[in-house]
């Protein structure tokens, strides 16, 4: 190859587009450290408004790399290169590579809006996507949660951010939900009063909202009383289990009958 013709070319084009190159050298120079200002600054506003770290990062090297061909493309064109063409590539390149990660794009989507958004948190437990867990990680593509049986649950965030999320952390305090059925035989009264001592002699079990006690149901085989403790939700399980076994044993003691299908032998 004749280096020398491609130097003389070179040195010619220089030569004769020496202010356009200056410019052009500029352009780049400035930019670049611009580029460079403007991204620092972004982070800090991220970092201010508590958007996660590893987003930070992402976001703010993403955007430095769009002002960067930004600046490329417009020094470039600075001096006499035809630019027109070169977007148009870098246009179809880009829609290729978007069709292609077309999945991974909308999980980093879905990341990006759960980290500023913010419907959870590390520690949260939550249901989603028919999973419940604990919110172990929250990454850019991906959340994993561990569930209740410390099975690890790995949710894509495209799908995590457009669908239901309940977070049972949220709030500072939950309502158990429980029901019991006893029989047509025992009194209405009696049986509010052993199922409100439980509730009241149950130290986790807040007085303010107050618990409540109302008959539901007239059942085929039962007379169903919903019971609606108040408690701070990480007490939400403990109280859940001590009021079902404490109902089970006072209503025995009581003689308050639980309805159960008996098998009755018939004698021939």
């Amino acid at each position: 190859m004749d280096y020398q013709k491609y130097l003389d070319l070179v040195l010619n084009f220089v030569t004769n587009n020496i202010g356009n190159v200056i410019v052009a050298l500029l352009i780049l120079i400035i930019g670049l450290w611009l580029v460079k200002k403007v991204v620092k600054v972004i982070r800090k506003v991220m970092d201010k408004r508590g958007v996660d770290v590893t987003l930070q990062k992402f976001l703010g090297d993403l955007i430095g790399w769009i002002l960067k061909i930004i600046i490329f493309i417009t020094a470039i064109s600075q001096v006499g290169v035809e630019t027109t063409s070169f977007i148009a590539i870098l246009g179809a390149a880009g829609l290729a590579v978007g069709l292609a990660l077309q999945g991974s794009l909308a999980n980093f989507a879905g990341g990006a809006l759960i980290m500023i958004f913010k419907p959870f948190k590390v520690g949260d437990f939550i249901e989603a996507q028919g999973h419940m867990g604990t919110v172990k990680e929250i990454q850019i593509f991906v959340t994993k949660l561990n569930s209740p049986q410390n099975r690890l649950i790995i949710l894509p965030n495209g799908t995590l951010s457009n669908g239901d999320i309940i977070n049972y952390s949220e709030e500072d305090i939950a309502r158990v939900d429980l029901t019991f059925g006893v029989s047509y035989d025992a009194d209405i009264k009696q049986t509010k009063d052993v199922l409100m001592k439980i509730l009241l002699d149950h130290p986790k079990v807040l007085k303010d909202p107050a618990p409540a006690i109302k008959l539901s149901e007239l059942a085929d085989s039962s007379v169903n009383y919903i019971v609606r403790p108040w408690v701070a939700t990480k007490d939400y399980w403990t109280v859940h289990f001590d009021v079902m076994e404490a109902a089970k044993i006072e209503l025995d003691k009581a003689g308050i009958e639980i309805p159960y299908p008996h098998q009755v032998e018939i004698k021939k």
